[in-house]
């Protein structure tokens, strides 16, 4: 579920389920959190690539972890919450630079990946989206990071509407910061790491602690606010039929709605 290869002091992370495009469950979530823990500690590297096997970077999550979700209760949600918050914490926290190379299609929770990296490359025809809202859920746990980094007036039209956007648009705001052909993808991403192996190791570290430190003020509160918003809007009444009508291919009550208007 999770390929992790090093060549010299760079270290590439590919989320390594193609079949499933690389959608992550519980199991792989663990898997990602322990792995960038476990890279933290390490003094050698320069650079950490995290990438998706296959034509699609992520789809967000795994559709049978989705069904799991709408059973639990309200503190099993935040639970599952949590850790789902830890994964992205333990990338963000990373004071190693993370590298995001993005391809195919990045959905809901992948946003948090591309987030949580110091560098986004997006293949120029991939596919983003916010697509919570249209099952009836909210982009809570991402939305800490995505807001960290992007501002509000461009981040909330995306997550309110759920529509699907390129990398092209969002250039610049934080979440993204190239856009590359797919021939050119390797070059883009040879271009990035030749800077940071540039520079001072111990610099880019104390750099990257040093940002991550000023930005982390109240950083609690993020954490229980959002883990907490994501658990009650899985077993909301919005979140259940939402969920409901997407595995049965139907139109929740808000979307026919609309169509009748």
């Amino acid at each position: 579920m999770l390929k992790v290869t090093e060549e010299k002091n760079i270290v590439i992370v590919s989320l390594d389920r193609p079949d499933v495009r690389n959608s992550f469950h519980p199991e792989m979530i663990q898997k990602i959190t322990e792995t960038f823990v476990g890279l933290s500690a390490r003094k050698d590297l320069r650079s950490i690539v995290l990438s998706g096997e296959g034509s699609v970077f992520c789809a967000g999550a795994d559709l049978n972890w989705m069904k799991d979700m709408a059973k639990y209760t309200l503190e099993q949600n935040q639970q599952d919450s949590e850790k789902l918050f830890q994964m992205f914490e333990a990338i963000w926290a990373c004071p190693v630079p993370v590298i995001g190379v993005v391809q195919g299609a990045a959905f809901g929770g992948a946003l948090g990946l591309m987030a949580v990296c110091d560098h986004v490359i997006v293949q120029e025809k991939t596919q983003l989206c916010f697509s919570e809202v249209k099952i009836g859920l909210v982009p809570a746990v991402i939305s800490a990071f995505i807001l960290r980094k992007c501002t509000a007036g461009v981040m909330l039209p995306l997550m309110l509407s759920g529509r699907v956007f390129s990398g092209q648009e969002v250039l610049g705001s934080g979440l993204v910061h190239e856009v590359a052909s797919e021939a050119h993808m390797a070059q883009a991403l040879g271009h990035t790491i030749s800077f940071y192996q540039e520079a001072a190791p111990e610099a880019l570290r104390e750099t990257k602690n040093l940002v991550r430190n000023v930005m982390s003020s109240d950083w609690s509160d993020h954490q229980k606010e959002t883990t907490r918003v994501i658990a009650e809007r899985r077993v909301s009444s919005e979140g259940q039929e939402g969920l409901k009508c997407f595995f049965e291919k139907k139109n929740p009550w808000w979307k026919n709605q609309a169509g009748s208007q």
